[in-house]
């Protein structure tokens, strides 16, 4: 029954695409995001859905789309000049058949990152974009909440929709993931259109962003922790009341922890000290190699590349002889072919410093643009006008979120957070677009003899 579900949504969703073209690119959205094709058994499983979808989404694009006023920005060139960069180095890569493989999903993220902007021409189909993407990981966590509050989960061990540690479904991806998303289900709870935010709507806002922040815990990725944190000062960086925001965030803390389970406890706490954790300490020994690698290879390897590492180290076990003695156990771990666990190690060792330099300029980027619009909308109190602002700020920190997490976990190229990229290149060029076709009202009026602008 589940089989046959899903089969009669996606068909459908990609059919109504035929009367309204832009829910081809809401149907990808959703089917790169849940990958139903995973969840499935039967048929779905043996149709390329997600390419159908994306043929769908481009063909429809080019046939019954207005292109009128479409600009190729700044950030949408950087992406095309990663891409082109990487199938260079995939074609030179040190692991061809491995390099082939992961530049399969890669074109295709990076594609439909730079297609998005074009296709984002109203606020309507940003809103629409934005609650997809939000539902979408809502799909995989609230089912991960649920099981976490009922005494499941462990690293490791949190089944989500399927038995699957790769993409979304990986435990460090889906906790700094669901952290992002929990200020886009914020601003679509105040200035949805879609979904009028009555109390209702808020009521699952705030539910999904509660499921949302359990994944660390139901995942025990440290790395949710840190996202945890980030988002926490993130908020108070534009709060109004930050003293009584502060007080709610220390009570809750002192609540929750008694609560929590002993072995999310005892892996956090190996956050202060990487050589009593294997896993810890092996990432910082293959970032130290990929530093000697670029020396020789300031190109990178192309696509996993890390395969070729072999890495020695010492792991150190800390016990307690008495009331003020701690023996250490030194104990020498050897470990070869250990992936990044970093997305800017991943850059680093796949494409060298120019591909690093690439994708922190188009994020880097992001952050200023968004900045740019916060700060020029957050007085604006016209309907036309006020969503832009808070909607800025949220993808802002989505962004600072993935930057932080992606530090401990090797999503350099993770397609949702191309989504996020194309978003927000969609929200400036709407901003471009609408001050192109009405003028600021600070500018010099016209003179009597003067021609007009050109619309």
């Amino acid at each position: 029954m589940l089989d046959l579900f899903l089969l009669s949504f996606v068909l459908a969703f990609i059919g109504a695409g035929f009367r309204r073209p832009f829910i081809f690119v809401l149907a990808y959205t959703y089917i790169d995001v849940v990958s139903p094709q995973k969840v499935s058994w039967g048929i779905l499983a043996q149709i390329p859905i997600s390419l159908i979808a994306f043929l769908c989404a481009f063909g429809a694009w080019f046939v019954a789309e207005d292109k009128n006023g479409t600009r190729f920005s700044l950030r949408q060139f950087l992406m095309l000049m990663l891409l082109i960069y990487c199938g260079m180095t995939t074609q030179q890569a040190d692991f061809p058949i491995e390099a082939a493989e992961k530049w399969s999903w890669v074109w295709k993220a990076l594609v439909f990152a730079m297609f998005l902007p074009v296709t984002l021409r109203t606020r309507l189909r940003i809103e629409a974009l934005t609650l997809f993407m939000v539902l979408s990981i809502g799909v995989i966590v609230i089912g991960g909440g649920i099981k976490t509050i009922t005494g499941g989960g462990g690293y490791g061990n949190l089944r989500l929709l399927v038995d699957n540690n790769t993409g979304l479904y990986e435990s460090s991806i889906i906790s700094a993931v669901s952290i992002a998303v929990i200020p886009l289900a914020l601003w679509l709870a105040r200035f949805g259109t879609i979904f009028p935010p009555d109390w209702r709507v808020k009521t699952f806002a705030w539910a999904l962003c509660f499921a949302c922040a359990l994944m660390p815990i139901g995942t025990g990725a440290r790395t949710g922790l840190v996202c945890v944190v980030v988002l926490a000062a993130l908020i108070l960086r534009t709060a109004k009341r930050r003293m009584l925001i502060v007080s709610l965030m220390a009570a809750g803390a002192l609540v929750s922890l008694p609560l929590l389970p002993a072995e999310f406890v005892a892996r956090m706490s190996t956050i202060g000290n990487h050589q009593s954790d294997e896993s810890a300490s092996t990432r910082v020994a293959v970032w130290m190699w990929t530093l000697d690698f670029v020396k020789d290879r300031p190109f990178g390897g192309g696509f996993d590349a890390y395969r070729q590492n072999k890495l020695q180290y010492n792991a150190v076990t800390a016990d307690q002889a008495g009331d003020n003695n701690t023996a250490l156990e030194y104990r020498p771990v050897v470990d070869e072919a250990r992936a990044y666990h970093s997305s800017y190690f991943e850059m680093l060792g796949e494409q060298g410093w120019p591909g690093l330099a690439m994708w922190l300029a188009l994020h880097l980027l992001g952050l200023w643009q968004m900045e740019v619009l916060r700060r020029r909308f957050r007085k604006e109190e016209s309907e036309a006008f006020r969503w832009v602002s808070p909607l800025a700020e949220a993808l802002q920190q989505a962004q600072v979120i993935y930057l932080v997490g992606s530090t401990f976990v090797g999503i350099a190229f993770q397609p949702f957070c191309y989504m996020l990229v194309g978003l927000q290149c969609g929200l400036w060029a709407y901003i471009q677009r609408v001050k192109a076709a009405k003028p600021e009202p600070f500018r010099k009026p016209r003179t009597a003899g003067q021609a007009p602008a050109t619309a």
